[in-house]
C-alpha cells in the first residue's frame, strides 16, 4: 500500500511552499509522525510529518521546487 505526503495547509492563506530539505531519502524507512521534510512558506519554514510508517518510495517534489497546497510531494509504500 503506498500513502501519499501531501503538502498541508497552514491555514494562514498560503496557497504554496518551497521544498527546503528533505531529512530522508528514497528507500530509507519512515515512521508515522516522523519529520521526513521541511518547506518554506512566505511566513515561515515548516515540517511536514509522515502520515504513515514505512519505506520512502518516492520523492515527486526535489528540494528548491515550489508547490502548491495539497499537491503529492512524496509517496511512502507499507
Amino acid at each position: 500500500m503506498t500513502t501519499d505526503i501531501i503538502l498541508p495547509s497552514s491555514g494562514m492563506g498560503i496557497e504554496e511552499a518551497t521544498i527546503v530539505r528533505w531529512l530522508k531519502s528514497i528507500g530509507d524507512e519512515v515512521s508515522e509522525g516522523e519529520i521526513v521534510v521541511e518547506v518554506e512558506t512566505a511566513k515561515a519554514t515548516v515540517e511536514i510529518e509522515a502520515p504513515a510508517s514505512g519505506r520512502l518510495a518516492t520523492i515527486v517534489a526535489p528540494v528548491g521546487k515550489t508547490v502548491e497546497i495539497n499537491a503529492v510531494i512524496g509517496t511512502i509504500e507499507a
